[in-house]
């Protein structure tokens, strides 16, 4: 499974903030499961909450209650360069010259290492193992002889890599997207007052209005019912992580202003355009790859089904089984109809291969049920490289594609045919292909790193 870093909230002037801020979380939990946190504004000072887990898990009626305020930040998490510990849940609060400060960030630093040496060097000490410190500091050393909006930008100026940013002062709601836009952030409207959220379907749980994305590049300042926008940086093309579209946006998102749902069906279809198996019927396994199988099937005019029926109702604990139930957490989750797989050519669809070990398991658990022939066709190229702006792949060993021929996959696998969709056909099935980043899969970085090639087996260019 491959792990995103974080989606952000925030909202500027509304009675019900805190209640907006964790329905607008619960709609972006599948950004984050790791820990969630909720900061509020009640005109004299910050009240804040954080936990491990997962929103409904974290947040309480009663403890709702106790974030009074008319403004609020939210943060869902998962870590992608720092550890599980609570220390680094965010939004992160400091106070400064008389001001309240909280900050919730999503991606990943390129030169965090060197900005953190050079801080501890200047006498900061760092309480966290997050990007999102590195920030706090860094604004806050700004303030002294800015204001807060220069003291951003400032800060913003400082750092290398992937980030999108909210901040909550007083009355004040900044939301900060870097130049390359690798991440989303967008602007919306509810009931007069104004929203940042990473993806649109958190707009749509609270009915609000969809207003335009943040610009790469972009900082927008919220107050009093009003939005200034200012420039971090002068505008270039943008190098937007395509895997939001491929893996990590829900469906019924608008991401870079494409409808992620019909971003996979189109891959799905290119992808059958390109190599189409001779079987029975076309599944996924849920919920990965669906909407691309979906758009396979079509373009092949073979039958789609669901010959693995997932179970909604798992909860995030449960009884562990003993060691002789091998892989109950997989079977617990995803059970199969056996009827529709024996004897049967199945061709699986799914949306990516990282290492191999889940595509594995899938193939043996058909091929133990009977599957006659098992062919698999991945709606994404070849992962070869690692990704240095969120994705949990950081290092280029952890990659099979890096090393093996899709022959050497096919085999690894036991599966009776293996193909990739193209880089071309990836490029068709979106609006603007110039705009995307595809460093994970051509190895051509946006933001380079000479530390990170050092670190990452010098793929870097």
């Amino acid at each position: 499974m491959i792990r995103h870093s974080c989606g952000l909230f925030g909202i500027s002037g509304h009675q019900d903030a805190v209640r907006h801020a964790y329905f607008g979380l619960y709609a972006q939990q599948h950004r984050g499961q790791e820990s969630t946190g909720i900061v509020t504004w009640d005109g004299s000072a910050l009240h804040i909450q954080r936990g491990k887990g997962l929103v409904p898990d974290v947040f309480s009626e009663d403890g709702l209650r106790k974030l009074p305020g008319d403004h609020a930040i939210g943060h869902v998490r998962y870590g992608t360069s720092s550890t599980a510990s609570l220390c680094n849940a965010q939004p992160f609060t400091v106070h400064h010259q008389g001001m309240d400060i909280a900050l919730a960030h999503n991606g990943k630093l390129v030169n965090a290492d060197a900005l953190r040496r050079k801080l501890e060097d200047d006498g900061v000490t760092f309480q966290t193992s997050s990007d999102c410190e590195i920030f706090q500091w860094l604004i806050v050393r700004a303030m002294c002889h800015a204001d807060l909006e220069n003291a951003l930008i400032e800060a913003c100026s400082q750092v290398r890599g992937s980030y999108c940013l909210v901040l909550l002062c007083g009355d004040k709601l900044l939301g900060v997207r870097d130049p390359c836009g690798m991440h989303p952030l967008v602007l919306g409207c509810l009931e007069g007052c104004h929203v940042l959220v990473s993806e649109t379907c958190a707009l749509d749980l609270l009915e609000a209005e969809y207003v335009r994305a943040v610009e790469p590049g972009e900082l927008v300042v919220i107050q009093n019912g009003h939005v200034r926008s200012m420039r971090l940086a002068p505008r270039q093309t943008p190098r937007q992580c395509v895997f939001e579209l491929v893996y990590f946006g829900r469906p019924d998102s608008l991401i870079f202003d494409e409808q992620v749902y019909l971003c996979r069906k189109r891959m799905g279809w290119h992808l059958a355009s390109e190599s189409t198996p001779d079987v029975d019927f076309v599944m996924p396994f849920p919920d990965s790859g669906v909407y691309a199988a979906v758009g396979f099937a079509q373009c092949a005019n073979l039958p789609y089904e669901h010959a693995m029926i997932r179970n909604h109702y798992v909860g995030r604990t449960f009884i562990q089984p003993t060691q002789g139930m091998r892989n109950f957490s997989v079977r617990v989750k995803i059970n199969p109809v056996r009827a529709m797989i024996a004897d049967k050519r199945i061709c699986i669809i799914d949306d990516s291969i990282v290492r191999g070990t889940t595509m594995l398991t899938r193939v043996n658990k058909l091929r133990e049920l009977g599957a006659k022939e098992v062919h698999i066709r991945i709606a994404c190229p070849p992962v070869r490289f690692p990704c240095w702006y969120g994705i949990d792949f950081s290092a280029r060993g952890e990659l099979i594609a890096a090393s093996k021929s899709v022959e050497e996959i096919r085999r690894i696998l036991d599966a009776d045919s293996l193909s990739y969709l193209s880089l071309e056909g990836l490029a068709r099935s979106v609006t603007r292909p110039d705009h995307y980043c595809l460093a994970c899969l051509t190895g051509d970085y946006p933001v380079s790193s000479a530390e990170g090639c050092r670190q990452q087996g010098g793929c870097a260019r």
